[in-house]
């Protein structure tokens, strides 16, 4: 009996540590595709961004109605500092992702804030720049902003291209974003409530 209780639970050992070896290899099979796919959504808003950038940075149209270029407009303007700021950080984001390096919580916390951060910056840019399409294809009469696309057409299509292009890269970094914090809030607990306020609820409701 005592022989067969040995094996029985020799066997259950074996089986219990190829259980987490297995576990083990899946885990980290799974890190190497989520570091993977991270790290090309942090290099592809390198290449729009840029290319955002540099068009709405040559966006500008001389003809017989007058001159205009982006930085007549603030929203244009935010758009070009938004995107250069969006490229720099993906670079940098991306080389830090690309080394295999032990996840952290601070590090973790770090991604995800940035990665919030940049989606909104560059949500907003995309937002205000629109607007200004809108009011240069429409026009607006209660505010005396009158149509301006039908005699700056090129300003209007090159302006298109580029916020059409911010967008694709705030698509990127919304994507980022989720994966941030997958990654963040599947590995770490989140920050615990006060114990004293929740005695004090406790209190409370026990006497009520």
């Amino acid at each position: 009996m005592e022989k067969g209780n040995g094996f029985e639970g020799g066997v259950a050992r074996s089986s219990i540590a190829s259980m987490n070896v297995a576990n083990f290899h899946g885990e980290d099979n799974e890190s190497s595709i989520i570091r993977t796919l991270e790290t090309f959504l942090r290099l592809i808003p390198i290449g729009l961004c840029v290319t955002a950038l540099v068009i709405m940075l040559k966006n500008s149209e001389q003809n017989d109605y007058g001159s205009v270029s982006y930085t007549d407009l603030a929203g244009f303007r935010f758009l070009v500092h938004a995107n250069g700021i969006c490229a720099g950080y993906s670079l940098l984001s991306a080389v830090f992702v690309a080394l295999p390096r032990p996840s952290t919580m601070p590090r973790a916390w770090t991604f995800f804030f940035f990665d919030q951060v940049l989606t909104y910056i560059i949500l907003a840019a995309g937002a205000a720049s629109t607007e200004v399409l809108y009011l240069a294809d429409k026009g607006n009469t209660a505010t005396t902003w009158s149509e301006a696309c039908g005699s700056f057409g090129s300003f209007c299509h090159k302006g298109t291209a580029s916020v059409a292009i911010t967008f694709a890269a705030m698509f990127c970094y919304v994507m980022l974003s989720l994966i941030s914090s997958y990654k963040l809030f599947s590995k770490y607990d989140a920050p615990m409530s006060n114990p004293v306020n929740a005695k004090g609820i406790d209190i409370v409701a026990s006497h009520g």
